[in-house]
Order: structure tokens, then sequence, then C-alpha cells
């Protein structure tokens, strides 16, 4: 028999603290539940889950590291959705929709999955009525995204498109302030960026030639944000380079 793929290492409630929707309960409301929750690692690149797989019935979140959500055309070309860091919970459908995975999941990092099973889950729903609410703001927010995402390949340019992403990651992932500007914790690479915003490799690189006066694109992913008002007014379309 096939052995689950999921550590059986029993998982503490200080972990589960660490995601989001159960960051705001105290450890021994958490305690039950240990028995119901599990781990696994995934090593850079390595497929989580593939888009179309029946899912199981667990609550999926990253514990460590980070994952990266792609959606596959028919003719082949891939887009990131979005990149999912610590503490974020994903594959919604596992929980509430028809169970199907929407998109292939791999790990952007070495990373460690926590999930909880669907059962449990929702008898504590039932003991803490307010994850329910912030599951809710979780699944509104990625909408909203996706819309975003949409909206923006369908009518904006692609430097408004590439002005946008840096200030979403810039936003979510946080940045460091330097001399120059505010350097992005997160490394974005050309492939991602591209892959992101639906425009080629050669097309990425030749849009951060263009906004060179704006962004500084390093070796490695960094990124340096050297003109926010200048950043913020090609993100909004009335900016051109």
């Amino acid at each position: 028999m096939e052995k689950d793929k999921y550590s059986i290492v029993l998982v503490t409630p200080e972990q589960l603290q660490q995601i989001s929707i159960f960051s705001d309960l105290d450890c021994e409301r958490l305690v039950c539940l240990q028995p119901h929750a599990a781990t696994k690692s995934y090593l850079r690149g390595e497929v989580i889950l593939h888009e179309g797989d029946r899912l199981p019935l667990k609550l999926f979140a990253v514990l460590t590291g980070a994952i990266q959500v792609k959606k596959t055309a028919s003719t082949g070309k891939e887009t990131i959705l979005r990149s999912l860091s610590m503490g974020e919970i994903f594959a919604i459908p596992s929980l509430f929709g028809d169970g199907i995975s929407p998109a292939t999941v791999v790990a952007e990092d070495a990373c460690q999955i926590l999930t909880v099973d669907r059962n449990a889950l929702l008898e504590m729903l039932q003991k803490e009525p307010e994850l329910g609410l912030r599951m809710i703001g979780i699944l509104t927010e990625r909408l909203q995204h996706l819309h975003t995402i949409v909206h923006g390949m369908a009518s904006e340019r692609a430097i408004v498109r590439l002005a946008q992403l840096i200030q979403m990651t810039a936003t979510e992932q946080g940045t460091d302030r330097t001399e120059k500007g505010s350097s992005l914790k997160a490394r974005l690479s050309y492939y991602h960026i591209a892959r992101s915003i639906g425009i080629t490799y050669e097309e990425c690189v030749r849009l951060f030639k263009q906004l060179q006066s704006v962004v500084s694109y390093r070796r490695g992913g960094q990124i340096l944000v050297l003109d926010r008002d200048g950043l913020e007014a090609i993100a909004q379309g009335e900016y051109d380079i």
C-alpha cells in the first residue's frame, strides 16, 4: 500500500499559529487540530499539486518557504498567477469547492507544506466562527487579485503591468531601505516576471532598460525602486518613459 506522502511528525500549536487564519488564536485553542495536521517538505521546483488533480479534503498552507501558483494554456504558455509565502493558505477548492486543483502549485524555494483535515477544520469553525470570516477575506482578496490580472492582460500595456507587479511584490513581501532607494526583499527573475505579466523573456529585459531611471534590476533578481512616484505614475498609466 502506498504510504501517505505527508509526515506523521506531530505538528505543534506554535506551527499552526504561524498560519495566517490561526495567528490570532492562542496555542491552547489550537491543540485540538494537532492529531489532524501533518507536514511535508518539498525541494525547489518540485510540484506540490498538478492542475486538474483531485484534491484531498484538507486545508493546505505554506509553513516555511514559498510557492508559485501557475496556469498553463492549451498552447503551452505558462502564466504565474502569484507567489505565496509563509503562513498563506492555498488550494481552497479542497475545502469548499469542487475538489479539483484549479492550478499547478510548485515550490518556489525549499518549503514545508502543512495540511489540516477538512472535518477537523469545520469543527473548529463552529467553535471559532471568526476563522470563517478570515477565510472569506482571503478568498475575496484572491478574486480581486485574479480580476486585476485578467483586466491587465486584456487592456493594460506591458510596462503598466510590470510596474503594478513590482508595487504588489513590494507591498506583499516588503522592502529594505537603501541609500539609492527601496530594495524588494523578494527576488524576481526575468522568467518569473515574464510569466506573471504575459510577456516574453526578451520583452521583459527590454522593459527594464526603459525603466532604468525608475527601477534598477540587478543580477539574481534584485529590484531596486529608485523613484517611487515615477513607478506609481507608470502603474496608473499616467507616465510614459
